[in-house]
């Protein structure tokens, strides 16, 4: 569960929320809106300890790993589905050390070692990544020939939905993800609109596309006038319940 208790945060000295407390259970699919320059993007930034609040806590467990979209994509040699796989970092660890050690001498081969390593690789899927990499990869527009291509042959639209595509192979608790339909096509939005209803983590959602998100959140919390307010339902929900309060003020 993400936690805050009487949270305040800020950017370069400009108070954006203050004595913020509320609760995001795990399972949760949240979009989180506001006016631009509410606070969106730094609460995420908090979540990914970039920005430090200003006084009050934000909590969330130590166990969980958190995905996010990368903002820059280098001009790598790295074959697309390759640097797709690196989003599974565990998964790149235990390939790493299985290719050391079947790699050593045999007076240095720890075979208890390697049985470790292979049982954890079926735990995690592992076997399967490779299927699943090229899933994400077609869903977000690539053909099988763009598997094989360099990171720096593509564009930068293109690089934007590998920066996608790697963060959704991360065996992610939390996945936070800001305008993640930019420089998508309609099927591939419509095919992240599936992927992400069927994503069994926490989901923190920014976004503009409002059918978007009337597809994806199931709650939504509302950044206004240095508040943070959550609202059971999607984003047509929260529209009608919010003019009502409007209207009873």
């Amino acid at each position: 569960m993400i936690l805050l208790r009487n949270l305040t945060f800020a950017r370069n000295g400009q108070p954006l929320v203050e004595d913020a407390s509320l609760q995001l259970h795990p399972g949760w699919k949240i979009g989180l809106i506001g006016a631009n320059g509410s606070g969106k993007s730094s609460f995420i930034a908090l979540l990914r300890n970039e920005l430090h609040a200003e006084s009050g806590d934000l909590e969330l467990p130590r166990s969980w790993v958190v995905a996010h979209v990368a903002q820059e994509t280098p001009a790598l040699p790295d074959a697309a589905l390759e640097f797709t796989l690196d989003g599974d970092i565990e998964l790149r660890i235990i390939e790493r050390e299985l290719a050391t050690l079947e790699a050593s001498s045999d007076e240095d081969h720890d075979g208890h070692r390697v049985g470790e390593l292979y049982g954890r690789l079926g735990e995690i899927d592992g076997y399967s990544a490779r299927a699943r990499a090229a899933e994400l990869l077609h869903g977000l527009g690539f053909s099988d020939a763009d598997f094989v291509r360099a990171v720096a042959d593509f564009s930068g639209g293109w690089r934007v939905r590998l920066n996608l595509a790697r963060a959704l192979m991360c065996r992610s608790d939390l996945l936070l993800l800001d305008e993640p339909t930019n420089h998508l096509d309609l099927d591939a939005v419509l095919w992240l609109e599936d992927w992400l209803g069927r994503y069994p983590g926490t989901l923190l959602l920014i976004t503009h596309d409002r059918d978007f998100l009337d597809g994806v959140a199931t709650t939504i919390v509302h950044v206004d006038e240095r508040k943070l307010k959550s609202y059971t339902g999607n984003y047509s929900q929260f529209e009608r319940e919010r003019a009502q309060q409007l209207a009873l003020q």
